[in-house]
């Protein structure tokens, strides 16, 4: 053979080689994941979810692109307790302190993410973590662990005040520039490893800058007033204020979107969109029903999981460690028994809607929130999803839901603030009663005018005390108005709800329900600011 054909083939075969290698160590490169989400964002309110007063191009890329669940339920209806769900893969009853609002994180319960950075991930978090928990203070704190469990923080370039680089939306929105520190962590990544980071954004929490919506372009009759709340412009403002924030958090998401295109690093992302509870409204936030639980998800990686899918399947965020894990190829070696199911199987799928039969049910759960009872009493409650009905089981029914309707005034030892914390003036004073509702204008509104006759309802539906169980077709009725438990044509789903609760509840060991301490979750400790109520017997 002619040696410059045989020279020819030679480098052919070598180029062939070369290609094929680089192609292999591509596909078997490990993906880098984005973990984003939000601090109080109900399930409703994106623009892909066809909100007419929001605009969320970030999570509509997402959600386009990827993968849009349309039924995920947070681990509890408030953020410490939720964000325990996410990284432990376990119910936060199971969690002791480290499930709880404001109490101790304990070391034993390792967080998911430092098993990926003893796997090789680099890691980091810029925002909010894993809390509001107590960390350990000092060699005291022996049994707590030192570090948040949501990762390393990268959250000192800030925005300064009065500073012509200061582009914030309204003065309620945080300081840290999330997306200057997530691109500082990502150009100061040593080596080549895959990274994980959790885009931990403070909004839409409250408290929201009052008409801050009015700087913008939105109107007020955009708005989509939830069926709980009256409809009055002081409620449709404080929802643009909130949807100004939920926009914030977008923004920054968008631009770590774009700037992973920009480096060539997106199409091996994994991003991951949520939020950690609903929204920080009366009857929402702190409440096991849709707007305190079902919040938005949306996954996008499409050279592994087949994009423009929307999936039906109940999911719950003790799913999000164990999918991590298998994604990641990493051992779970370390953490304590995961409840969670991984959605792999789902993701790779290329069906939607209803993609995995046996995954009927997602769980939810809560004890205490804000500190708003006597003793710092909490209010629990479990809560089970079907992709069609919603049954809440209200352990402590004799205890208020929204909080004590009168508190004692600080300092002293028996005097009260006025019932409903309603003035002499008329002014409602939020601090002064039902305070695991968030202070805010739609609280405060539906207060003041309690004894109007419309008003009434509404009132009614955020603070009185409940039945022990609520079931709802959240299918016709998303804003569960309608109890229907005890209806005759609907005991077959009522009790077959019933039983798979109790079972996913005795077969995690829930204390409520398996002791040996069914009160225990009351005698933690808490670590944020106190209240005095007095004794409701």
């Amino acid at each position: 053979m002619n040696r410059r054909i045989t020279f020819a083939v030679f480098l052919l075969v070598i180029s062939l080689c070369i290609i094929s290698c680089a192609s292999n160590e591509q596909k078997t490169r490990r993906p880098n994941i984005l973990f984003a989400i939000s601090d109080d964002q109900a399930f409703a309110h994106t623009s892909f979810a066809g909100c007419k007063f929001v605009d969320t191009p970030a999570f509509d890329r997402v959600a386009t692109d990827g993968v849009f669940f349309t039924n995920c339920m947070a681990g509890s209806p408030g953020c410490a307790p939720s964000r325990s769900s996410i990284v432990t893969g376990r119910h936060h009853w199971q969690n002791e302190q480290a499930g709880q609002h404001a109490s101790s994180w304990l070391k034993k319960y390792v967080p998911f993410i430092d098993l990926l950075d003893a796997n090789g991930y680099v890691t980091g978090r810029t925002g909010k973590g894993v809390g509001p928990f107590q960390y350990a203070r000092s060699e005291a704190d022996s049994l707590w662990r030192k570090t948040d469990a949501g990762g390393i923080e990268y959250s000192n370039i800030l925005y300064e005040k009065g500073t012509p680089d200061d582009e914030r939306t309204a003065g309620g929105i945080s300081a840290s520039n999330y997306f200057a520190n997530f691109k500082y962590f990502i150009e100061n990544r040593k080596g080549d490893k895959p990274f994980f980071f959790w885009y931990g954004a403070r909004e839409p929490h409250r408290a929201f800058e009052q008409d801050s919506w009015k700087r913008t372009d939105k109107k007020l009759a955009d708005v989509k007033v939830p069926g709980f709340f009256p409809d009055h412009e002081i409620v449709r403002g404080d929802v643009l204020d909130y949807a100004v924030e939920i926009e914030w958090f977008d923004l920054h998401l968008q631009r770590m979107l774009n700037y992973l295109d920009e480096i060539g690093e997106l199409e091996n992302t994994i991003v991951i969109v949520t939020s950690d509870n609903g929204m920080a409204f009366p009857r929402a936030k702190a409440n096991g029903y849709e707007y305190g639980i079902h919040v938005p998800f949306a996954v996008r990686f499409p050279k592994e999981f087949p994009g423009g899918r929307i999936v039906d399947d109940p999911i719950g965020f003790a799913d999000l460690a164990p999918t991590i894990l298998e994604l990641t190829g990493t051992s779970g070696k370390g953490m304590l028994p995961i409840s969670g199911k991984s959605m792999v199987e789902t993701l790779t799928s290329e069906k939607q809607g209803i993609v995995d039969a046996n995954k009927k049910y997602a769980f939810s759960g809560r004890e205490r929130h804000s500190s708003s009872r006597y003793k710092n009493w909490g209010y629990p409650q479990r809560m089970i999803r079907s992709e069609e009905y919603l049954l809440i089981w209200n352990m402590k029914p004799e205890r208020w839901p929204a909080g004590a309707p009168q508190r004692i005034v600080k300092g002293t030892e028996d005097e009260l603030w006025p019932m409903y914390g309603i003035d002499a003036n008329g002014k409602h004073h939020s601090d002064w009663a039902f305070t695991d509702i968030d202070g805010a204008p739609t609280k405060s509104f539906i207060i003041e005018n309690w004894q109007d006759e419309e008003m009434a309802p509404f009132f009614h539906l955020a603070h009185d005390k409940r039945p022990e169980f609520e079931m709802f077709d959240i299918k016709k009725d998303p804003y569960c108005l309608t109890n229907l438990t005890g209806a005759a044509e609907y005991e077959k789903i009522e009790t077959e709800l019933k039983t798979a609760l109790l079972d996913e509840l005795t077969k995690s060991g829930d204390p409520r329900i398996v002791g040996p301490d069914k009160e225990i979750f009351d005698s933690y400790l808490r670590y944020s600011p106190m209240r005095e109520f007095p004794n409701p017997e």
